[in-house]
């Protein structure tokens, strides 16, 4: 356990380029969700459900899933079902070099940096998916299903 905050720590506080750590489990979103619904700045913030007439999500994570299109310096630009994405900081998380090639269908868990034009993310974790393809076919679908049963 103790080996397990210091590697924490140590990542989270490890200079300027670092990313905190968050606190709470992160929200599976598509890149239109986040182009189109999300407000506020790095650190708050909030999905709109105004739409849906419930009130905004706050992000402090998200977890977002799709193919790896170009990737280099630490850096990736993906696509999910409705759109890209570009993640940095990749040099930094476990397992994330493995994953950098295009054609690959990743998971990625970051904290949101921008939202517009496309969404980016500071990586957190990164996972190959790439094995079984019924991750990349149910995705939206996931995203959809939670998305209709958070209160």
């Amino acid at each position: 356990m103790a080996a397990a905050a210091a590697a924490t720590d140590s990542f989270s506080s490890g200079g300027p380029a670092a990313v905190r750590l968050p606190r709470s489990p992160p929200f599976k979103v598509l890149a239109e969700q986040l182009r189109r619904n999300a407000e506020g700045g790095p650190g708050a913030w909030r999905l709109s459900r105004a739409a849906t007439g419930r009130g905004p999500l706050e992000l402090t994570a998200v977890w977002m899933q799709g193919t790896v299109v170009a990737a280099g310096g630490g850096e990736a630009r993906l696509r999910d079902p409705s759109g890209y994405f570009s993640v940095r900081g990749l040099e930094r998380v476990p397992r994330g070099r493995p994953c950098l090639a295009p054609g690959k269908y990743v998971m990625i868990m970051g904290v949101i940096q921008v939202c517009n034009p496309e969404p980016c993310l500071q990586a957190v974790k990164m996972t190959d998916l790439s094995q079984n393809p019924i991750h990349e076919s149910m995705w939206a679908l996931e995203v959809e299903d939670l998305h209709r049963n958070i209160p």
